[in-house]
């Protein structure tokens, strides 16, 4: 099986493959968009920030290659974002693959931002989360989140309610990082990867 990661200069890649090696999958990466189109399934990986990543993305001609592909696509944190149809964060308009809004996180209380480290998802649909209990703990890093929609399958409180996941078709991504988090995003990988 061969396993994609898009690689356009903002993704976490390597911890990306290492969680892949973990459940005994090979991944590489590449931005060669025949490499990307022959794959059984793409990850899009991301850290940093959405104008300048997608930038980076139409730079490279990987936005309309996304759009174009018909197997799975798993979009990480940033790569979920510019699935997305606009972005405040430097006010950048995506990919628009999901029908929402990503929003900076409201400060509230005595909440940090950016929302860094472990927190539940409720509300789980889908085959991404089979088998996944309800409420169980994942790895967050973000300020900014997607507006929940009619694509969202997976549901984060923090400050606000948020879409921890989005799916259609055959996209779907996580605000969550599942290689930084532990039984459960391996779990949900594998999901991804028998999809």
């Amino acid at each position: 099986m061969k396993i994609a990661i898009i690689d356009y200069n903002s993704g976490n890649t390597q911890s990306v493959i290492c969680a892949m090696d973990r459940i005994g999958i090979h991944a590489f990466v590449t931005d060669d968009h025949d490499d990307i189109r022959a794959a059984d399934k793409v990850i899009f990986p991301g850290v940093g920030e959405a104008a300048s990543a997608m930038k980076a993305v139409k730079e490279k001609k990987l936005d309309t290659l996304v759009l174009s592909l018909k197997q799975p696509v798993l979009g990480i944190c940033l790569g979920m974002q510019l699935m997305c149809r606009h972005s405040e964060e430097g006010n950048t308009d995506c990919l628009g693959i999901f029908e929402t809004q990503v929003k900076k996180i409201p400060a509230k209380d005595d909440l940090k931002i950016p929302h860094m480290g472990w927190n539940t998802i409720s509300g789980l649909k889908g085959p991404l989360y089979k088998g996944v209990p309800g409420n169980v703990h994942v790895y967050f890093v973000h300020s900014y989140c997607a507006d929940l929609c009619a694509e969202t399958n997976a549901v984060t409180d923090y400050s606000v309610r948020f879409s921890a996941g989005l799916s259609k078709n055959n996209f779907h991504g996580v605000q969550f990082h599942p290689e930084k988090s532990g039984v459960a995003g391996e779990f949900i990988l594998r999901n991804f990867i028998s999809l």
